[in-house]
C-alpha cells in the first residue's frame, strides 16, 4: 500500500496520517499480528514529524485499533481488546445531555494567568510562564449549580479563540489532537464563602459539593488541572464502581 500525505490540503497532517493508518491496519498482514513499522521509518514515508505521527497513533490506541508495547512496537489490536475498550470519558456538557439536563453558560471568562505554586508543581512547570484559565458558570436555564476554573498545560496548545463552548474534550481532541484519557478526582464537602455564595445565588455557609478533577492524556501526561463547586441541594455526584 502507498502511503502519501497531501501538504496542500486543507485537512490537518495527523488526520491524514490517522484515516492512511486506520486503511494500513485493515490489510491482512497487519491484522495477523505483524508490526507496524516504527515511527522514524513510518514518518519518514509520510514526510510528517514524528510528533505529528504519533498524535495519530495516539488516536488509534485510544479507539483500541492499535497496542503498543515497550521494547516490542505497535500491532494490531486484538478482537477482545476491541470490545472491552471502555469509552465512558464525558465533558461536564456530554454528562448533561445523557442525563437529559438541559444546560446553559451564564458565565464563560478566558484568560492568560502565571499559575500558583500548586497548579504550576502540577503541571511541573516554572510560575514565571502564563497559562490558559477558563471559568465557566453554569447550570439549568432557571439558575447556575456549579462554577468551574479549569487551567491547561501549556503543551496542549489552545489559543484562548477556541469555542468553549463546545465539549470541552471534543475540543481538545478535534483542534489540538489532545486526548484526555484519565481523571483522578478528589471529592470533598465545603461551605460556601462570599465569593461562591454570589457565584452560586445562595448563602455564606451552604453546602457545597468540591470536586478537583486531575486530567491526563494518553501518555499520562497532565493537561487540566479542574476546580469544581457544586450546589449541593441541586446535584448529586454518582460513582458507580464494576467488580471485575
Amino acid at each position: 500500500m502507498k502511503l502519501t500525505i497531501d501538504h496542500k490540503s486543507p485537512v490537518p497532517l495527523h488526520i491524514q496520517a490517522e484515516e492512511l493508518l486506520r486503511r494500513l491496519i485493515e490489510s491482512p498482514e497487519y491484522i495477523e499480528g505483524k508490526l507496524l513499522p516504527n515511527e522514524v521509518e513510518l514518518s519518514k514515508k509520510l514526510c510528517i514529524s514524528r510528533t505529528t505521527l504519533r498524535q495519530s497513533i495516539n488516536k488509534l490506541v485510544y479507539d483500541g485499533l492499535l497496542v503498543r508495547k515497550k521494547g516490542v512496537g505497535t500491532k494490531v489490536a486484538e478482537s477482545k481488546s476491541l470490545s472491552s475498550k471502555s469509552k465512558n470519558w464525558m465533558s461536564f456538557s456530554q454528562e448533561m445531555s445523557a442525563r437529559g439536563i438541559p444546560i446553559k453558560n451564564f458565565e464563560l471568562h478566558v484568560s492568560w494567568v502565571f499559575p500558583e505554586k500548586r497548579i504550576a508543581s502540577f503541571f511541573e512547570i516554572k510560575g514565571d510562564k502564563k497559562i490558559l484559565k477558563l471559568v465557566r458558570l453554569r447550570g439549568r436555564p432557571e439558575g447556575p449549580f456549579v462554577y468551574f476554573e479549569s487551567y491547561f498545560h501549556p503543551s496542549v496548545g489552545l489559543t484562548g479563540e477556541e469555542d468553549y463552548k463546545s465539549p470541552l474534550y471534543e475540543m481538545l481532541e478535534k483542534e489540538h489532537a489532545v486526548i484526555a484519557m484519565i481523571s483522578k478526582e478528589e471529592i470533598s464537602a465545603i461551605a460556601a464563602d462570599h465569593f461562591i455564595a454570589e457565584k452560586l445565588e445562595t448563602v455564606i455557609g451552604a453546602p457545597i459539593l468540591f470536586r478537583k478533577r486531575f486530567v491526563y492524556d494518553l501518555n499520562e501526561k497532565p493537561i487540566e488541572y479542574n476546580l469544581g463547586y457544586y450546589k449541593a441541594d441541586s446535584f448529586v455526584y454518582t460513582v458507580e464502581s464494576r467488580r471485575e
